[in-house]
């Protein structure tokens, strides 16, 4: 590409074929002139790779780059095969990075996949080229095969690479760490670092749930936050796969990877119909998140994550769907995985009143119908306790009384059936089904000011209804009747919403 074209941008000069011309003039600077010619030249030549990468790393594939810099290729090639490049400072990492760049993760035609092979084979010569180790003799083992250059040696090299890495992490692990504890945490920090530009090969998976699992003795994260980002940045968009346990090491070691999977999540959500409970509750649990909320860190920031979104959608009806439905997830791991963890209802609701906890957290088809009315009153009875406390001044503590109760939504909506089946009102029901609506008005008022829009009233009928549908459907009752008129009403609804 000649320098007039890159001048039109707005990224820096990219004198292309100055550096091809060197690169070429080099070859792999066997002779001591060219050797001599290359060290002059490596920092200017790195803030150079540098430029290269922040111009294409938002480039799709290999397509745009190479229609953009016709000679990208040639150049990455030959500098990539240059041993006193690849050896300078950080040029192999931004080589690589390059490299990545071009990579095409969904290929549209012969020229792509033919690129993508080649950056394979490119990024493979690179991972044999590196100084994994010091000259310690117990490391070195490994490395002495790692002289073969030929392709057809290449996926084995990575493979025993991986094997080897991972083998030795394992027997740290294993082991404890001794008086080179530090050594040992660097090294780690270096593999991770190394892995970044990696991360979707398929033969690195071993060695990141290995790295993701592995805990040294430091207090301190000894794993770079770029590799944590790379991981989950893959993991969300679904270009690997890995087991669930090295998912939930991942989000408890990095607490932004488990904020971003959230409001992937929720974004996720967002961008599908709300009229099948059924598939909202898929997508959740194909989220891994509520698995993972089985650890009380891990529930309470995503509760803390749902309590914002709830807040900054002045409480929309979805959003509370939303977080019904998760609790409910949740609680089918809680109560199936409880025997091995163990973790009190405390540790996850630390700041509640533990009773009403307890009662809100036992589902209506674990208790018989006949029992549902009598529960109620001693759910609103509580509530209301707490409310009409002198200490709960504040709309905070309000809040926090409300959102509780509103993410076990499933005594909501008996409460809701049990006022039209019954003939007289119950009003400690009453009360409990108006402080969820009308959480800030005071206790005389609440009656009167019962949802007042048109939109907003069938808005809310309807996603009671499809709560309801969903909740009778995993009772296990015989209930086909009423399923088939639900389904009557939701489909007469979906218009008006």
């Amino acid at each position: 590409m000649d320098c007039g074209m890159a001048q039109d941008t707005t990224v820096p000069k990219l004198n292309f074929e100055y550096w091809l011309d060197k690169a070429i003039e080099w070859g792999q600077a066997t002779t001591l002139e060219s050797q001599k010619d290359v060290c002059l030249h490596l920092p200017q030549l790195q803030e150079f790779l540098h430029q290269l990468y922040e111009t294409i790393k938002h480039l799709q594939g290999s397509t745009v780059a190479i229609q953009q810099f016709p000679l990208i290729g040639q150049l990455l090639g030959r500098l990539c095969w240059n041993p006193f490049v690849i050896g300078y400072d950080e040029s192999q990492k931004t080589l690589m990075w390059c490299l990545c760049c071009l990579y095409s993760s969904e290929p549209q035609n012969a020229v792509e996949l033919k690129a993508n092979s080649w950056i394979r084979s490119l990024l493979c010569h690179l991972l044999c080229s590196s100084k994994w180790e010091s000259n310690e003799a117990e490391t070195s083992t490994f490395i002495s095969v790692l002289g073969y250059t030929s392709a057809d040696y290449y996926c084995h090299l990575v493979k025993n690479m991986v094997v080897s890495l991972v083998t030795e992490l394992r027997e740290n692990q294993f082991h404890g760490l001794n008086i080179q504890e530090s050594t040992s945490a660097s090294r780690v920090n270096a593999v991770s670092i190394f892995c970044v530009p990696l991360i979707t090969l398929p033969d690195l998976i071993p060695l990141l749930e290995t790295l993701l699992l592995y805990h040294g003795g430091s207090s301190k994260e000894i794993l770079s936050s770029e590799f944590l980002e790379a991981v989950n940045e893959a993991f969300l968009k679904k270009k690997i796969s890995l087991p669930e346990s090295a998912v939930f090491s991942l989000w408890l070691r990095h607490l932004p990877s488990l904020e971003k999977a959230t409001l992937h999540l929720l974004d996720q959500l967002f961008s599908i119909q709300l009229n099948s409970l059924e598939e909202v509750a898929c997508v959740i649990k194909d989220s891994l998140l509520p698995q993972a909320a089985s650890h009380p860190a891990v529930f309470r920031i995503v509760n803390e994550i749902f309590k914002n979104a709830l807040m900054e959608t002045d409480g929309t009806s979805e959003v509370v769907t939303i977080i019904q439905v998760f609790t409910q997830l949740f609680l089918q791991v809680h109560q199936n995985e409880n025997k091995q963890h163990n973790f009190p209802l405390k540790a996850y609701f630390p700041h509640h009143h533990q009773p009403l906890v307890r009662s809100l957290i036992r589902r209506p088809f674990e208790l018989p119908t006949t029992y549902w009315s009598q529960h109620l009153k001693h759910i609103s009875d509580m509530v209301k306790a707490l409310v009409e406390d002198t200490n709960v001044s504040s709309l905070t503590d309000l809040f926090e009384i409300w959102f509780l109760v509103a993410c076990f939504g499933e005594w909501l909506d008996v409460a809701a059936e049990q006022l039209l089946k019954a003939a007289v009102e119950p009003d400690a029901v009453l009360w409990l089904v108006a402080f969820y609506y009308c959480p800030k008005n005071e206790n005389q008022q609440r009656n009167q000011t019962m949802i007042t829009e048109t939109t907003d009233t069938s808005k809310e009928v309807y996603n009671l209804l499809t709560r309801t549908a969903y909740r009778l459907n995993h009772s296990g009752e015989e209930n086909q009747r009423t399923m088939k008129l639900l389904n009557e009403l939701l489909q007469k609804l979906t218009f008006k919403v």
